[in-house]
């Protein structure tokens, strides 16, 4: 939804991202048995590696540069604050995760 409907220099780009890591996360962790460690671990990949095609300029490469769907799942541009957003992502993912398995201990 963010990436659809909001244009702003903050919330879209970089809190889009950093809940993008969390939505990969919890979908990983739903469909799949992976602990918490290697889930994040894999999370942050995916968006490292949708990072590095965005400054390959995959879409381009592919033709499909102003297809919207495809812009909207894999991005426009490389930026390197994306990388910052997605351990901060990360980083909020552990800490929650920690913060639950404390209260349920």
């Amino acid at each position: 939804m963010i990436a659809l409907f909001v244009r702003d220099a903050i919330i879209r780009p970089y809190v889009g991202d950093v809940l993008a890591v969390a939505l990969v996360y919890a979908a990983l962790r739903a469909i799949t048995l992976l602990a918490m460690i290697p889930a994040i671990a894999t999370a942050l990949t995916i968006a490292l590696v949708i990072e590095i095609a965005q400054a390959l300029d995959l879409l381009g490469g592919l033709g499909l540069r102003d297809n919207q769907l495809a812009r909207i799942v894999l991005g426009g541009a490389f930026d390197w604050m994306d990388l910052i957003a997605y351990a901060v992502g990360g980083i909020v993912v552990v800490l929650v995760e920690l913060a639950a398995r404390r209260k349920d201990a």
